[in-house]
């Protein structure tokens, strides 16, 4: 990383692809196959989330235990981490929609079985830790397919946009799947919040089917070939502005984001609440989830200090709200928490993609995914096991703490790379920052700063 790039901590790589100017909020809706993406997944994610707090839920109510929550996440998540980078390499060498046809169709099926053992009162614990893990399963080709294929609905130049919009999509789901999910599942029972998951997929595989192929941008695929899996760790393993926000994805994913352990937690032992209660946690994280998505559609860069920045305020908002005394304290923070959360997740996204190649791109979204979600087979149960032991409390604060040094750390190994040091300035002014990181060389009135 050079000097120039590094004193933004923000290397804007791809620049002839991107524009940096900032761009309306809901831009990349005028592109007709993006709107019917877009559609679809808002109906297919509100049927996911209504699963996963009824699945979550599911599994507390059969086996009394956070450890037993940990343990179905993981199962989903643990694939990504065995075979993650492999689902990278399908994804550039295969047209992307049609794979996204086939991860769709047996994601939907995979929800309809799981809808009819529980409506049917036949569903064991075994049977939703088989049906997360088959999930999983599809997710290691579905996931770097869909973060791929945004490129050639769009073009480079709307990727931000693109990205921040899918991940306000994914959090307005968010904002109505718990609700649903919380009224379904005291009123008729889990089974109903599955069914209509089930079905909810049959929206997007009708986009994928109705887009013009004659609009989707062409992008080179990866001819077949030995040694791609490789070359795609090699690639980002040279490049600092993709290999250390990759680094504290790993961390933040592992550790920081194991919200469906923790709030349900809250709820049952801290708070002793219902599935209402759990859907209203989930709902008021989904708000600010939003509402950062909508704030990154606008902005035209994509700054690893943000990226950096996030993930510290995340980190602490978190540890703040896990030793918060009273419950509408801990309600009010899950908004910010959302928000900051969101944050670190697109920009994290937004500025890997930009700073790779076409043609490495989903191999280097499948690493990026590896580490992001892959991690939870492994943070989960710790999470989880910490929970149990110690208390819902301890466990939110300990994930929370682990995200904020995980940021500082990569904060100081970017300084060093870019060869920066950081600067505290108690000087008032308009245009001044109280701290702030500058190239080592820099005088400061008149005296050659010393190396960090």
């Amino acid at each position: 990383m050079s000097s120039a790039a590094a004193s933004d901590a923000a290397p804007e790589p791809n620049t002839a692809q991107a524009t940096p100017s900032r761009r309306g909020t809901f831009s990349s809706l005028k592109n007709r196959n993006y709107r019917l993406f877009a559609m679809g997944g808002l109906i297919s994610n509100t049927g996911t989330w209504m699963s996963r707090i009824a699945q979550d839920w599911l599994v507390l109510s059969l086996t009394h235990s956070s450890f037993a929550v940990g343990i179905t996440t993981a199962l989903q998540f643990l694939p990504m981490l065995l075979f993650g980078l492999y689902g990278g390499v399908i994804a550039d060498r295969y047209p992307k929609r049609t794979l996204l046809l086939f991860t769709q169709a047996v994601m939907g099926a995979l929800g309809l079985i799981l809808a009819v053992l529980t409506l049917s009162g036949q569903v064991q614990v075994w049977h939703v830790y088989a049906i997360a893990f088959g999930l999983g399963m599809v997710t290691v080709v579905d996931n770097p397919t869909r973060q791929a294929f945004v490129v050639e609905m769009v073009g480079p130049s709307d990727v931000r946009n693109a990205v921040s919009l899918n991940s306000a999509n994914f959090q307005s789901a968010r904002l109505i799947g718990p609700a649903v999910a919380g009224v379904l599942i005291t009123a008729v029972g889990s089974g109903w919040a599955f069914l209509f998951n089930g079905l909810s997929f049959l929206a997007p595989l009708a986009g994928l089917l109705l887009m013009r192929a004659s609009e989707l941008h062409v992008v080179e695929r990866a001819p077949r070939g030995k040694g791609q899996l490789r070359e795609g760790l090699r690639y980002v393993a040279g490049r600092p502005e993709l290999i250390w926000p990759i680094v504290l994805v790993g961390f933040v994913g592992t550790f920081a984001f194991n919200f469906p352990i923790w709030l349900s937690a809250f709820v049952s032992n801290v708070f002793h609440g219902d599935a209402g209660m759990y859907g209203l946690f989930n709902t008021l994280m989904a708000v600010g989830s939003v509402v950062g998505a909508l704030l990154a559609a606008r902005r035209g860069k994509t700054r690893l200090r943000l990226l950096v920045a996030a993930a510290f305020a995340f980190g602490m908002l978190e540890a703040v709200a896990a030793l918060a005394p009273a419950y509408w304290m801990f309600v009010l923070l899950l908004a910010p928490i959302g928000i900051f959360g969101l944050t670190f997740n697109t920009t994290a996204n937004a500025s890997v993609q930009l700073a790779t190649d076409p043609i490495m791109r989903g191999r280097v979204m499948s690493l990026f995914m590896m580490v992001f979600v892959g991690g939870t087979p492994i943070g989960g149960p710790i999470m989880g096991w910490v929970t149990d032991t110690y208390g819902a409390r301890v466990g939110f604060l300990s994930g929370g703490l682990i995200a904020a040094a995980a940021s500082l750390g990569v904060a100081l190994v970017l300084a060093h790379v870019g060869g920066l040091r950081l600067k505290i300035d108690l000087h008032r002014g308009k245009d001044r920052r109280f701290i702030t990181f500058v190239p080592r060389e820099e005088k400061i009135e008149g005296e050659l700063a010393p190396a960090a």
